[in-house]
């Protein structure tokens, strides 16, 4: 399956989005040889990026385990939505958070080496944390020593506050444990190094269709309407000089470009522009901070669409950095020990 030469391995993406994960593993010299999606609007974009890799857009629930070809590893994380202070918080008793059983489904029955998954911090709150200890629970009992740590991808190249919660998995066998001490963290960003030298972006077309065929750059669009109660009850502005905000799957939540004067608290939930130069970041902008390089194509009629796509996607750089040390981890045991095929 693996190249000795070239150390490559192989993995399975579940979840996958627009495959900001994958793109992440694949720089670390990484195959992805499946990917599954169920929303069909990605599967464009995907596709473009993914050269040689057809995204399965049929749900999980009705791909049965035969079906998903035998890879070193599966990685992805199930809708996050469910678990997010931002979102429900309904966890596991939303339908998208039973998706993470279909996940443990298909881990339990590939058996591959690793694992790896990626969701929001609020997993680990406390009206989420039982059910969250009952998923590790079962993934230890398939089979697999597990480790997880809350990250702020900031730390990590990333130009933006933004903390996940990362989970690692070997099976048990390799005698492996994954530390994430061992991550080299790098130099933060700011916006200034992510977007200053993009030009002006183009506003979205009536009820925020694309201009695709007018963009000298792709995706450099951002989102028109007005800024809800709920959007003005919270600073949304940050400087050239600091981390952008979490970048989000929304247009309309989108935050404000650095270029715009600071925004003025007027009292506890409630703030305001200082004039009418105010604008949202573009997607591609967001895809900057995201990571994303910039022949990284999006393709979407409605906005809306592309930020989703953008804002889902764990970033680049971040999926880089675990890859690369879950590769170092499995090259040093394919060195040492006949159990691991390489």
């Amino acid at each position: 399956m693996t190249n000795n030469k070239e150390f490559k391995l192989d993995v399975v993406s579940l979840f996958s989005g627009c495959g900001g994960l994958d793109l992440g593993f694949k720089k670390a010299n990484f195959d992805v040889v499946w990917a599954n999606e169920y929303n069909e609007k990605i599967k464009e974009t995907y596709e473009y990026n993914h050269k040689g890799t057809e995204l399965d857009i049929r749900s999980i629930v009705d791909i049965e385990s035969c079906e998903i070809p035998e890879a070193d590893g599966i990685i992805g994380g199930p809708p996050c939505q469910s678990w997010s202070i931002a979102g429900s918080l309904g966890g596991i008793d939303d339908n998208r958070g039973k998706l993470f059983y279909e996940y443990i489904r298909v881990l339990r029955d590939k058996k591959p080496k690793f694992f790896f998954a990626e969701n929001v911090s609020g997993i680990t709150y406390k009206n989420n944390i039982d059910e969250f200890k009952k998923i590790l629970s079962i993934i230890e009992d398939i089979g697999y020593k597990v480790e997880y740590k809350k990250i702020n991808v900031a730390d990590y190249g990333v130009p933006q506050t933004r903390k996940r919660v990362f989970i690692v998995g070997y099976r048990n066998d390799l005698d492996l444990i994954f530390n994430f001490d061992n991550l080299k963290q790098r130099d933060r960003k700011t916006l200034r190094d992510a977007i200053s030298d993009l030009p002006e972006p183009l506003p979205a077309k009536d009820k925020n269709y694309t201009n695709s065929e007018k963009l000298d750059i792709n995706a450099h669009e951002y989102y028109i309407g007005g800024f809800s109660s709920r959007y003005m009850s919270r600073n949304r502005r940050r400087g050239w000089d600091e981390q952008a905000y979490t970048v989000e799957a929304s247009g309309r939540h989108a935050k404000i470009h650095p270029s715009a004067k600071p925004m003025v608290k007027v009292e506890k939930d409630n703030w305001k522009f200082q004039d009418d130069n105010y604008r949202r970041l573009s997607i591609r902008e967001s895809a900057r901070i995201q990571t994303f390089p910039d022949d990284f194509k999006f393709f979407y009629e409605k906005l809306n669409d592309g930020y989703k796509m953008v804002g889902n996607a764990v970033p680049v750089k971040m999926a880089k950095v675990l890859a690369k040390q879950i590769k170092q981890d499995l090259k040093l045991v394919g060195k040492s020990n006949e159990k691991i095929t390489l």
